[in-house]
């Protein structure tokens, strides 16, 4: 769509863009257009040296790195050199110590204050994008360990039309020890050595092939369950702020689902699908109406 641009003082703005702010946005906030535009011409002004300044101390610490890894092609080991090369030129900056210094926040979410959780990013104008984000928050553990390249085709392991029972039992041996080391128990035993897991005056008991039972090394790891006490359907877990669910069909595990992130963002500048002004407006038009 062509873009049909208005001059507002020293601003060339696009008419699409520039009725929207006037005729849906500006008369809800009472605000009056020509102390906005003349207030928005103020501040373009006075922040677009900065930021042109800006973008060019980004140009040049960008050609800096480049022609770094030009004269370095391949791997580079030697860590310690390659940091100093960014302290250098200014892309690291020195660790300012001090002790005096302190930063207190209220009324923050955990994966904001206090988790450095993974968060999924999808435009809002894209509703199937976002219904995708909000479903690929879990997953299967057998799934992505069967399908990708962290489980090894070596030795008849290969990924194949047909189920390979040999890769199955390859993704069953990594997800035991993925959670002896996720969820571990008492007394060294392991996840694969588990017959059955209960729930007994409230809390987890696990039955071991040798038909001694244990616990968890960390109970409060343990956080609810789904299905009969003696007969479970699935076990929910907590792991550094983020969930493992054990899915049970008799007489084993059926299924390990994992939470992949906390958060999903819906950004109103996504560069792929927000991409003119137009595009942006109908982005703004969906939060106002919402």
């Amino acid at each position: 769509m062509a873009n049909e641009y208005v001059l507002v003082g020293t601003l060339k703005i696009v008419k699409i863009l520039l009725n929207f702010v006037n005729q849906e946005v500006l008369p809800d906030l009472n605000i009056n257009e020509d102390a906005f535009w003349s207030g928005a011409e103020s501040i373009i002004t006075e922040l677009s040296p900065e930021n042109r300044r800006l973008l060019n101390i980004r140009d040049c610490l960008q050609a800096q790195i480049d022609e770094w890894h030009r004269t370095h092609p391949g791997k580079y080991r030697d860590i310690t050199e390659y940091k100093q090369f960014l302290y250098d030129i200014g892309y690291l900056s020195p660790r300012y110590n001090d002790e005096n210094i302190q930063i207190n926040t209220n009324n923050v979410d955990d994966e904001i204050a206090i988790q450095a959780a993974p968060q999924l990013v999808v435009p809002l104008m894209n509703a199937r994008f976002t219904l995708n984000a909000a479903n690929a928050r879990w997953g299967s553990l057998y799934d992505a360990l069967y399908g990708t390249d962290v489980i090894s085709e070596d030795d008849g392991c290969e990924r194949t039309n047909k189920y390979n029972k040999k890769r199955g039992e390859k993704v069953i041996a990594f997800t035991q020890k993925f959670l002896d080391q996720s969820i571990p128990l008492m007394n060294n035993a392991s996840h694969a050595d588990v017959i059955k897991y209960d729930i007994e005056n409230g809390e987890l008991k696990i039955t071991l092939r040798d038909k001694n039972t244990t616990q968890l090394q960390y109970p409060n790891q343990f956080i609810g369950y789904q299905g009969e006490a003696d007969r479970l359907n699935s076990i929910l877990f907590v792991h550094h702020g983020l969930h493992i669910e054990i899915q049970i069909d008799l007489p084993g595990i059926k299924d390990i689902l994992i939470e992949s992130a906390l958060t999903t963002i819906i950004d109103c500048e996504d560069s792929v699908a927000a991409v003119d002004a137009y595009d942006k407006v109908q982005v703004k038009k969906q939060l106002f109406e919402n």
